[in-house]
This record gives C-alpha cells, sequence and structure tokens, in this order.
C-alpha cells in the first residue's frame, strides 16, 4: 500500500529514509526551510519555517500517513532547543490533530542524552531520565508532549550517531588523539544507515498490524568506551596515539544502551557495532587510501 510520508526537518537523516521509502513506493514529502538540497532526491520539497505554522489552520501542514519530526536546533544553545523541540513538536502536532484524517503516528527523533547516567550503568526505555543538560532537559520534555497527545506517537532515541559526513572522530584519532583510558567513558553509537533503517522498520511493523511501543532506545549492540573506539581507529588508520584527550566530544555521561526493544521488533542492524559501521565510513571517506599512501 503506497503511503505519504511527511519528513519534517528533512536533513540528513530525513533525506536517507526518504530515499529508503521512495524505493518501497511510498511518497515522500520533506519540509525545511531550505529546499535546494532536496533537488534530484525525489522528494517533494515544502518550504516552511516551523515558526510560520498556523497551530490552527491544518492546511499549512499537508495530510500524511506518517509524520517524522527529525528537526536539528540551530546552534547549541538553550533557546534553539527550545524553538526546535518542544516548541515545534507541539506546533505540529496542534495542525496534525486539525486534520479530517490524523496522520496514523508521529515520530519523534530524540536523543539518548535524555539518560544523563555516569557510571556505566546499563540503561534501557524504561530507565529513569536524568539529564544533565538543557538539551537532554527539552527533549524529554519533547518527548512527553508527544506521549501525552491524543495522536499516536512514537519516540526514537539515538545514540551517537556517525556516518557519512560524520566523521569528526576520525579526524581526531588521524591527528594522534584518543580518549583516556581512565576514567571509563562508554561510548553508544550509531550508524546513520541504522537510523533511518529503524524509522523505515518501525512504519512497516505497524502497517503489518504490529502494536508500536512509546519508546525505543536506537543504538547499536555493542556499547563500547570511547577509548577502545579511538585505539580501534587507530588501528586502522595506520596512526600512533601521541595524545591523550581527557573529555572528547564534550563527553556529559557514561551509560551503556540496551537496544533489545527495537531487536525484539525483528529489526536487523545493517552495522552491529563500530566496527562495521566504522570500516564502511572509513572505506567510503577515503581515509585508508590518505593512510596507505
Amino acid at each position: 500500500m503506497k503511503l505519504t510520508v511527511l519528513i519534517i526537518g528533512c536533513g540528513d537523516i530525513g533525506i536517507n529514509l526518504g530515499r529508503e521509502l521512495l524505493e518501497e513506493g511510498h511518497q515522500v514529502i520533506g519540509m525545511r526551510r531550505n529546499v535546494e538540497a532536496l533537488k534530484g532526491t525525489g522528494i517533494k520539497p515544502l518550504k516552511l519555517d516551523l515558526n510560520d505554522l498556523e497551530d490552527a489552520d491544518a492546511k499549512s501542514l499537508p495530510h500524511a500517513d506518517y509524520v517524522v519530526y527529525t528537526v536539528s536546533a540551530d546552534r547549541f544553545e538553550e533557546s534553539a532547543y527550545q524553538t526546535a523541540y518542544p516548541e515545534g513538536l507541539k506546533r505540529v502536532l496542534s495542525v496534525m490533530e486539525q486534520h479530517k484524517t490524523p496522520p496514523r503516528r508521529v515520530f519523534f527523533v530524540s536523543s539518548t542524552s535524555v539518560h544523563g547516567q555516569q557510571e556505566g550503568e546499563v540503561v534501557n526505555e524504561e530507565s529513569p531520565t536524568d539529564p544533565s543538560s538543557f538539551s537532554g532537559t527539552l527533549m524529554c520534555e519533547a518527548e512527553q508532549a508527544l506521549i501525552n497527545h491524543p495522536l499516536p506517537g512514537t519516540v526514537i532515541r539515538f545514540s551517537g550517531i556517525y556516518g557519512p559526513g560524520r566523521d569528526r572522530l576520525i579526524h581526531q584519532v588521524a591527528e594522534g588523539r584518543v580518549a583516556a583510558i581512565t576514567p571509563v567513558i562508554y561510548s553508544n553509537r550509531i550508524h546513520r544507515d541504522d537510523c533511518t533503517g529503524i524509522i523505515a522498520h518501525l512504519i512497516r511493523y505497524q502497517e503489518s498490524g504490529e502494536t508500536l511501543a512509546d519508546i525505543y532506545l536506537g543504538s547499536d549492540c555493542e556499547p563500547v568506551t570511547m577509548h577502545n573506539v579511538m585505539m580501534w581507529l587507530a588501528t586502522q588508520l595506520k596512526v600512533e596515539a601521541s595524545e591523550t584527550m581527557q573529555s572528547p566530544l564534550r563527553r556529559r555521561a557514561s551509560k551503556r544502551c540496551d537496544n533489545q526493544r527495537i531487536v525484539s521488533t525483528g529489526y536487523q542492524f545493517r552495522f552491529p557495532s563500530y566496527r562495521e559501521g566504522y570500516a564502511q565510513v572509513l572505506k567510503e571517506g577515503g581515509f585508508l587510501e590518505v593512510n596507505s599512501v
């Protein structure tokens, strides 16, 4: 059955998801302020700013069977996060509930930053959220707005997303910089293609008649220390660690994400661990060629 999927904040993940859904024969509408990036993708562009949405006007957003809210804040500031997450999502929900035929489900792309655990605890969807930053706190507020809303909604908390173009860690290692062994800082990661794979899978899962949970953790199958990830990358790049980084990527928490809920739905990870995922990024990005010269 051909579905219409509206992707709000159609950036890297949204475009990748859109391509996957188009291949399955669905119609995809991508909403963003600048639609130039959608040219040639097959995604129908919708040029619109969340701040311009009229709450009471159902016509301000098109009908869609599924809505995927994957907006990114403009900058790492509290006001930007407030606008992008709780305020923006509430605007969208207010408009979509006015539709004669509302969406079958709204997906909100959230973050495991809502979990502020710092001692390497195992966390899952039932674990308490205790964010240690304004970003995590505002993500929590947006999550609750969706979960408490009359429209069916599902939150997907992605861990550290990497993939093509998301290669900051690789560049740090290439410069000889790696995380310290202690204190032990756990890293939870997911390849961009698994982010889009999970969203597409959950749409298919509901369409097959299954019941979706309110929340899923989207993280690969192997939580690992940041030190081990970076040392593995150093081996692949054939560089020696020459500098110890005490706090790579502004790490604020240390926990191990349990992905069994999403795995139990039948989702099979394309990149089960950082090894498979970074091997693909290293190859596709030409990093191995540079270091073999």
